[in-house]
């Protein structure tokens, strides 16, 4: 195969990845927490004799928007939704991990717990726990959880240390390889929760554009493999 065709096939294969992030992205338009995800497209160019380049292209790198999702009133005492930058941090078997989902409840145990029953986390690392007799329950904009005014625990609320250091593991929940920091002027909303901050009208628009861009790459494939299977009937007679 000659260089365009290797050209091509980068850009088909980062093309189909895109493809399955956008449709990710369309299938969780209504998740609560769900952070949009996007694909970042590099190039390699290399010098080749005569003055020529190859231009090779790859889409390895996912980019997660931290663009603020609609906030949805539900009037829940335990529904809490992040305005602003940062995570929710909770406690997984396989270690700390962040998300913006804040549907939280009460396990049998009296921990605050997420809808897959990890744990919540206060600033300080610890689970929250709130008495069994705790009622009227509510939460400063700080994050500071009480019970008839008298203060429970206080709901950490961190970010990457490096904001390009967030690898998702499933729908809303991501790791941080390289540790987290607090986040300097916490901002927490009781009985809301955060929707997706995705926008299904131009995720479509991207699909449409992205079909489009691979059935071209694949008409050139298809072309260039014709061209080449004619020459070698004509060399071959």
């Amino acid at each position: 195969m000659e260089a365009a065709g290797y050209t091509t096939l980068s850009r088909q294969s980062g093309l189909l990845r895109e493809m399955q992030m956008v449709a990710n992205n369309i299938a969780n338009a209504a998740t609560t927490g769900y952070r949009q995800e996007g694909l970042i497209f590099s190039e390699f160019v290399k010098t080749l004799e005569a003055g020529e380049s190859l231009s090779m292209a790859r889409a390895n790198t996912r980019n997660t928007s931290m663009m603020q999702g609609p906030l949805t009133q539900t009037g829940g005492a335990l529904d809490m939704a992040i305005e602003g930058e940062g995570f929710f941090l909770i406690e997984t078997p396989a270690g700390e991990r962040l998300t913006r989902a804040g549907s939280f409840s009460l396990s049998a145990e009296g921990d605050l717990v997420t809808n897959d029953g990890f744990r919540v986390l206060d600033s300080g690392g610890a689970p929250i726990f709130v008495p069994p007799d705790s009622s009227d329950l509510g939460l400063s904009a700080d994050g500071t959880l009480s019970s008839q005014g008298r203060p429970l625990a206080q709901i950490g609320l961190v970010q990457p240390a490096a904001r390009t250091d967030l690898l998702r593991e499933d729908g809303v929940m991501f790791r941080a390889p390289g540790g987290v920091e607090p986040v300097e002027n916490p901002r927490i909303l009781q009985g809301f929760l955060e929707g997706a901050n995705v926008d299904p009208i131009s995720e479509i628009a991207r699909m449409i554009e992205v079909q489009r861009a691979y059935e071209l790459g694949q008409r050139f494939l298809d072309a260039e493999n014709e061209r080449v299977m004619t020459a070698l009937d004509t060399f071959t007679r």
